[in-house]
């Protein structure tokens, strides 16, 4: 990584690597848009969303030895339950969906146990969670959790340009944000992981973590801007993402230390809350210095050609 010196500051060139990671960013996208089209037409939906979105009961159990979801399936479609979704975690854990909706979701879960019970004689489950959402609530919270996202993003971006009175800053942070977004939800769509209404607040939490990141280096470049105005801006930048990096960097590791304990120990249940704030925390550091900066130099340039 080339190393130069300004005013007697060894500097990393960061902005060296903008286009390769812009075009590295670019392929991971555009990998991703064609994954969503693909399940998209293979399933009917891009994303697998939990109970919160689509409606109906999912019930946690734990067993007491393993059991083939295969075989769970089977015995509660026998038993008339439609829409059954399964899914397999560690320590003989077993998550099981149904579209059945009552508002006794307790009494439904032990209903769910009982005939995996009966049609696999020996076998002892635990119900370790229950959630029941009605169809309607859960179209709904589907729309408002959207509203909440795309309302984040245009609040920060009306923020940015504010704070900082200039159209540059709020793009390049906007950008960042919009990648760390996707970023997060490609890791579902990879993994096929549910959506819930937690990895929502968690996204929303990851953006305001971010921006945070951005804005303390941004506030660095417009304070050394009007210090050196006879440098190039891209240099100038270059030595306040450097002057900020061990603040970041600190930042970030000390916050994924805690994150990382919640998804060794946090068990299943926030497994999804806690990875999602383990992947924002590491891509929102990066993009803070790869991707908000290049783009607000970008942006820059053109403000001043004006």
């Amino acid at each position: 990584m080339k190393v130069f010196t300004t005013q007697s500051v060894r500097t990393i060139d960061f902005l060296k690597y903008s286009r390769v990671v812009l075009f590295c960013t670019a392929l991971v996208f555009a990998g991703s848009a064609g994954l969503a089209l693909y399940r998209s037409q293979t399933r009917g939906s891009a994303f697998m969303y939990s109970v919160d979105f689509t409606g109906g009961t999912q019930v946690l159990l734990k067993f007491d030895h393993a059991i083939s979801s295969s075989e769970v399936k089977k015995s509660l479609e026998a038993k008339g339950w439609t829409g059954i979704m399964t899914r397999e975690f560690p320590n003989n854990e077993l998550l099981v969906r149904v579209k059945a909706f009552e508002n006794d979701a307790q009494g439904l879960g032990v209903l769910i146990r009982q005939a995996i019970m009966e049609s696999a004689p020996g076998t002892q489950a635990t119900i370790l969670s229950t959630e029941a959402v009605g169809p309607g609530v859960g179209a709904e919270l589907r729309t408002k959790s959207i509203y909440a996202i795309l309302f984040a993003l245009i609040a920060l971006l009306l923020y940015i340009a504010v704070t900082f009175w200039s159209f540059s800053y709020a793009v390049g942070a906007v950008v960042a944000l919009i990648h760390d977004a996707i970023i997060m939800l490609t890791f579902f769509l990879l993994f096929d992981r549910d959506i819930s209404i937690t990895v929502i607040g968690a996204i929303l939490a990851v953006l305001g973590y971010s921006i945070n990141d951005t804005i303390v280096i941004f506030s660095r470049i417009r304070t050394n801007l009007k210090k050196m105005p006879q440098l190039p801006a891209a240099q100038v930048i270059n030595l306040s993402i450097n002057q900020t990096l061990t603040r970041t960097l600190l930042t970030s590791f000390t916050s994924l230390l805690t994150v990382a304990s919640m998804v060794i120990f946090g068990g299943e249940a926030l497994r999804d809350f806690s990875v999602v704030l383990l992947i924002g925390i590491i891509f929102g550091t990066y993009s803070s210095i790869f991707i908000a900066s290049p783009v607000m130099l970008l942006f820059y340039k053109q403000e001043k050609a004006l």
